[in-house]
Protein backbone atom coordinates (compact mmCIF):
# COMPACT_ATOMS: atom_id res chain seq x y z
CA UNK A 1 0.00 0.00 0.00
CA UNK A 2 1.17 3.57 -0.86
CA UNK A 3 0.89 6.35 2.26
CA UNK A 4 2.26 9.81 1.77
CA UNK A 5 1.64 11.06 5.27
CA UNK A 6 3.89 13.99 5.29
CA UNK A 7 2.51 14.87 2.04
CA UNK A 8 -1.26 15.24 3.72
CA UNK A 9 0.57 17.14 7.43
CA UNK A 10 2.55 19.30 5.07
CA UNK A 11 -0.07 20.38 3.11
CA UNK A 12 -1.04 24.82 2.58
CA UNK A 13 2.46 25.31 3.62
CA UNK A 14 5.94 26.17 1.89
CA UNK A 15 6.90 22.61 2.52
CA UNK A 16 4.30 20.83 0.33
CA UNK A 17 6.00 20.22 -2.96
CA UNK A 18 9.53 19.43 -1.65
CA UNK A 19 7.61 16.51 0.64
CA UNK A 20 5.70 15.41 -2.09
CA UNK A 21 8.58 15.07 -3.84
CA UNK A 22 10.61 13.37 -1.11
CA UNK A 23 7.80 10.61 -0.37
CA UNK A 24 6.97 10.02 -4.04
CA UNK A 25 10.88 9.37 -4.68
CA UNK A 26 11.29 6.92 -1.93
CA UNK A 27 8.35 4.67 -3.51
CA UNK A 28 9.59 1.44 -4.92
CA UNK A 29 9.76 2.29 -8.66
CA UNK A 30 8.13 -0.88 -8.88
CA UNK A 31 4.68 -0.11 -7.30
CA UNK A 32 4.44 2.51 -9.65
CA UNK A 33 2.59 2.19 -13.57
CA UNK A 34 6.62 3.44 -14.81
CA UNK A 35 6.40 -0.13 -17.16
CA UNK A 36 3.61 0.51 -18.90
CA UNK A 37 4.22 4.15 -20.03
CA UNK A 38 7.55 3.19 -21.74
CA UNK A 39 7.63 5.29 -24.92
CA UNK A 40 11.37 4.76 -26.35
CA UNK A 41 12.81 1.40 -24.17
CA UNK A 42 11.06 -1.87 -23.27
CA UNK A 43 12.58 -2.13 -19.35
CA UNK A 44 12.32 0.39 -16.39
CA UNK A 45 15.68 0.59 -14.94
CA UNK A 46 16.72 0.06 -11.28
CA UNK A 47 18.39 4.03 -11.23
CA UNK A 48 16.31 5.97 -8.95
CA UNK A 49 13.68 8.63 -10.45
CA UNK A 50 12.65 12.35 -10.55
CA UNK A 51 9.03 13.71 -10.04
CA UNK A 52 7.85 17.43 -10.86
CA UNK A 53 4.92 18.45 -9.35
CA UNK A 54 2.15 19.77 -12.11
CA UNK A 55 -0.60 20.49 -10.13
CA UNK A 56 -2.45 19.90 -6.47
CA UNK A 57 -6.29 20.32 -6.02
CA UNK A 58 -8.63 19.59 -3.24
CA UNK A 59 -11.56 17.64 -3.70
CA UNK A 60 -13.71 15.66 -1.04
CA UNK A 61 -11.57 14.15 1.75
CA UNK A 62 -8.68 13.81 -0.39
CA UNK A 63 -5.62 15.76 -2.59
CA UNK A 64 -5.42 15.32 -6.05
CA UNK A 65 -1.54 15.44 -6.95
CA UNK A 66 -0.39 15.19 -10.53
CA UNK A 67 3.01 15.05 -11.25
CA UNK A 68 5.64 14.12 -14.17
CA UNK A 69 7.80 11.33 -13.30
CA UNK A 70 11.16 11.21 -15.10
CA UNK A 71 12.86 7.43 -14.95
CA UNK A 72 15.10 5.64 -17.06
CA UNK A 73 14.27 2.57 -19.82
CA UNK A 74 16.91 0.12 -21.38
CA UNK A 75 15.95 -2.13 -24.39
CA UNK A 76 16.30 -5.29 -23.06
CA UNK A 77 18.25 -7.69 -25.17
CA UNK A 78 19.00 -11.59 -24.93
CA UNK A 79 21.89 -11.16 -22.83
CA UNK A 80 23.58 -13.41 -25.31
CA UNK A 81 27.79 -12.64 -25.40
CA UNK A 82 27.36 -11.72 -29.32
CA UNK A 83 23.85 -9.45 -28.61
CA UNK A 84 24.85 -6.19 -30.42
CA UNK A 85 22.12 -4.68 -28.83
CA UNK A 86 23.81 -1.47 -26.65
CA UNK A 87 22.38 -1.26 -23.40
CA UNK A 88 22.30 2.41 -22.97
CA UNK A 89 20.30 4.01 -20.48
CA UNK A 90 16.73 5.93 -22.35
CA UNK A 91 15.01 8.99 -20.23
CA UNK A 92 11.16 8.56 -19.78
CA UNK A 93 8.66 10.35 -18.79
CA UNK A 94 4.70 9.59 -17.52
CA UNK A 95 2.21 11.56 -15.80
CA UNK A 96 0.53 10.46 -13.00
CA UNK A 97 -2.53 11.28 -10.87
CA UNK A 98 -2.22 10.92 -7.10
CA UNK A 99 -4.81 10.64 -4.79
CA UNK A 100 -4.01 11.07 -1.37
CA UNK A 101 -7.16 10.07 1.18
CA UNK A 102 -6.62 13.23 3.78
CA UNK A 103 -7.47 11.31 6.51
CA UNK A 104 -4.76 8.36 6.44
CA UNK A 105 -2.12 9.47 4.17
CA UNK A 106 -3.07 6.29 1.82
CA UNK A 107 -2.49 6.59 -1.81
CA UNK A 108 -3.70 5.63 -5.26
CA UNK A 109 -1.65 6.33 -8.06
CA UNK A 110 -2.86 6.14 -12.02
CA UNK A 111 -1.15 6.55 -14.99
CA UNK A 112 -2.65 9.38 -16.95
CA UNK A 113 -2.52 9.33 -20.80
CA UNK A 114 -0.38 12.99 -21.32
Amino acid sequence: MTRLPQTVQTWGTPGFEQTFKREIEALDAAGLPLQQALAHSSRVTDAPFHAMLIDVREAPGLLRVKAGIFYGGIIAGCSCADDPTPVSEQTEYCVLQVDIDRRTGEATVVLLDE
